[in-house]
């Protein structure tokens, strides 16, 4: 009997000693995850993509057809090619003029030959104007005369006759002058369009600048037509340049002249350039239903590290404050899941998360779009304040503080409040821990409660 008492107790005691060690194994330990309030400066920005082009482009072009038979030299007596240096007025290339030294030399031999069509109705006139004078001559004798024995009615009317044909004759002559004068206009002109055809087979570079592309060889033949051949394209100043970027029709109005711009590049992307919107173009793409419009943002380029046509990364600077007070967005999100974990003294203001009317985690914005002007400036206009809550961790526990809430840049948000100082932790997630598994709570979303 005092055995099986002994028995019993063991057996009680290794019992209650099991139940005490699961219940502490099972219990839920909290590990907060935490982000320090901090000073900093703070930038809403709008992300966009878009392409570098130099500011200045000018396209060469091929006004007559006929095969390349050489390029020019550039500034290193090197044939023009990709990245060639050329100043303005240097010879680029060679179109194949046989043709058109033909076709000038036959202009040429027209005009010799209204010259001389010129020369001989000149000639032709002087005669008539002779004749002319001599009939007159005539025909004044015959009238003092007048139809009698000494003169015949029949060389009366001869020498009438002869001078009105004489007159005539003059005006047929004048008249031939005037054709000649215009035949040697119209070969003029003929051998002037003859002699540019020719000169257009030699290509010269219009301005001073770099070849960022060649798009003919040797050999090959280009065609001119209402729309010139492309050759070559000449980049004025690549210290210079522009990004076009992509804006969609929701940012859009977020956008300013002189607005503050950066971006990086994939080729670069320890490197950040500065530039400034110059221009808003209006002729909206349309892309599946998603209209966008090209911005144009002009950056300088000293060391010429930016390439034409490198793909830009572009963030357009909305708001900048300096040296404020930030948290974390998670900050603004994260609520506790658990009465107990509040201090004692704020958990008046805890509610459950099942509860409907306890106030809704918020985080910071960008700035609404600016107010414009009729000249475009943007009208700087209050808006209204809005609040949320941050949990800062006090021991093991949270207590909450009411905040000021502000700018936002997408990662961090500006935050202030009377009470509010660079240091405290602020919770942006929990670990919840046991002896059987492991959970981290997911701050975008509401938690489950613990029992």
């Amino acid at each position: 009997m005092r055995m099986f008492i002994v028995v019993m107790l063991l057996i009680a005691a290794f019992g209650g000693g099991g139940m005490w060690y699961w219940h502490v194994s099972s219990k839920l330990h909290i590990e907060y995850r935490t982000a320090k309030i901090k000073k900093g400066d703070l930038v809403a920005t709008i992300g966009a993509t878009g392409t570098l082009e130099p500011e200045e482009v000018v396209d060469v072009g091929a006004q007559v057809t006929g095969p390349i038979t050489s390029f020019g030299a550039d500034l290193d007596k090197q044939q023009i090619d990709y990245t060639s240096t050329v100043e303005k007025g240097e010879l680029l290339a060679k179109i194949d003029d046989t043709t058109y030294k033909a076709d000038c030399d036959t202009a040429r031999a027209q005009l010799d030959q209204a010259k001389a069509s010129l020369l001989k109705a000149q000639a032709d006139l002087a005669q008539t104007d002779a004749m002319v004078r001599q009939a007159e001559a005539n025909w004044l004798r015959a009238q003092k005369v007048g139809p009698s024995d000494a003169l015949s009615q029949n060389d009366y009317d001869m020498y009438k006759a002869n001078y009105g044909s004489a007159v005539a004759n003059v005006g047929v002559s004048q008249s031939e002058v005037k054709l000649a004068e215009a035949g040697i206009k119209q070969a003029q002109a003929a051998l002037d369009k003859a002699q540019r055809n020719f000169d257009f087979c030699t290509i010269f570079s219009p301005v001073k600048g770099v070849v960022i592309d060649r798009r003919v060889n040797v050999g090959q033949t280009v065609v001119g037509s209402l729309t010139p051949a492309s050759m070559f394209l000449i980049a004025t100043d690549l210290k210079k340049m522009q990004i076009w970027v992509s804006v969609n029709e929701a940012d859009i109005g977020h956008i300013t002249p002189k607005q503050n711009v950066t971006f990086t590049c994939d080729a670069l992307q320890d490197v950040t350039f500065f530039g400034k919107v110059t221009k808003i173009r209006l002729n909206a793409a349309m892309t599946q239903n998603v209209v966008t419009y090209t911005v144009e943002v002009t950056c300088d380029n000293p060391d010429l590290k930016l390439l034409p046509y490198m793909t830009a990364n572009v963030e357009f600077e909305l708001q900048r404050d300096a040296n404020v007070l930030i948290v974390p967005n998670a900050a603004l999100r994260w609520y506790p899941s658990d009465k107990e974990e509040v201090v004692a003294a704020d958990r008046g203001e805890w509610k459950p998360v099942e509860s409907d009317d306890r106030e809704k985690p918020v985080m910071g914005e960008m700035p609404p779009p600016p107010k414009k002007d009729k000249n475009g400036k943007p009208i700087k206009k209050k808006t209204p304040d809005r609040f949320g809550t941050i949990w800062v961790k006090e021991g093991a526990q949270v207590r909450p503080m009411k905040v000021k809430i502000g700018t936002s840049d997408g990662i961090d948000t500006e935050v202030s409040a009377a009470d509010l100082a660079e240091g405290p932790e602020v919770v942006v997630g929990e670990i919840v821990q046991s002896a059987q598994d492991s959970q981290e709570k997911n701050p975008f979303l509401p938690q489950m409660k613990r029992h």
